[in-house]
């Protein structure tokens, strides 16, 4: 599958968010992760759905929207409206509600013509989302604890990132998006790829790199 690279922009200089979109669009960014805390899932707050609205004008690239917050259906109206192209949520939050209330959550964003994903941390089990692949267009699998960034990749991510994309596979889901989530780089890139993911998500390694272009590139390759 080829690869595809989707800068966070939570490592982007938020008082030049416009530049920013621009430079990542013009230098082979694949997609544009939006990084939504609200400072209760997550001890952060980032940005909400007024955010994701202004950037889209910005760019046609699409917008990968990762919605770490609890009650996410509550927010999917929003989101869907500012013009997110794929809205990812997070069966921690969703478990916590209901049993059923990820999959609700998903087939709301898909009834709003919107992609959808299910992600999980690092200390879930691959086998909790399963049930709800035939729903995915994506599966995030985070390999850092999610709030900050530049935190360093765990590496016991790796065989989970291989459970799933044989699961994806044998059950003929072969051309689902697998996206890896937190400390990625130019080191740790190509392994990752090995094991089954094709959706790198880069932070610091984009946005604090001195030739972006090179460092997308590279990370691609």
């Amino acid at each position: 599958m080829t690869t595809k690279i989707a800068p966070s922009i939570l490592a982007a200089d938020f008082a030049a968010m416009g530049e920013a979109i621009k430079k990542i669009d013009e230098n082979g960014a694949d997609l544009i992760h939006c990084d939504v805390m609200d400072g209760n899932f997550v001890a952060p707050i980032t940005f909400g759905g007024q955010m994701v609205k202004s950037i889209r004008p910005l760019t046609k690239l699409p917008l990968d929207v990762h919605l770490m917050i609890e009650h996410p259906k509550s927010q999917i109206d929003f989101f869907a409206d500012a013009g997110a192209d794929i809205i990812t949520v997070h069966y921690g939050a969703c478990a916590k509600i209901s049993p059923s209330y990820l999959e609700e959550t998903l087939k709301l964003i898909k009834s709003r013509g919107v992609k959808c994903g299910a992600v999980i941390n690092p200390d879930i089990d691959a086998e909790k989302i399963f049930s709800v692949l035939p729903l995915c267009d994506m599966v995030v699998l985070m390999s850092v604890f999610p709030g900050y960034g530049g935190q360093k990749f765990i590496p016991e991510v790796l065989q989970k990132i291989k459970k799933v994309r044989e699961y994806a596979v044998v059950s003929g889901f072969s051309e689902l998006d697998i996206e890896v989530d937190g400390g990625i780089t130019e080191e740790n890139a190509a392994t990752v790829r090995a094991a089954g993911a094709n959706v790198l998500v880069a932070g610091s390694a984009v946005f604090r790199s001195p030739d972006m272009r090179a460092t997308i590139a590279r990370l691609k390759a």
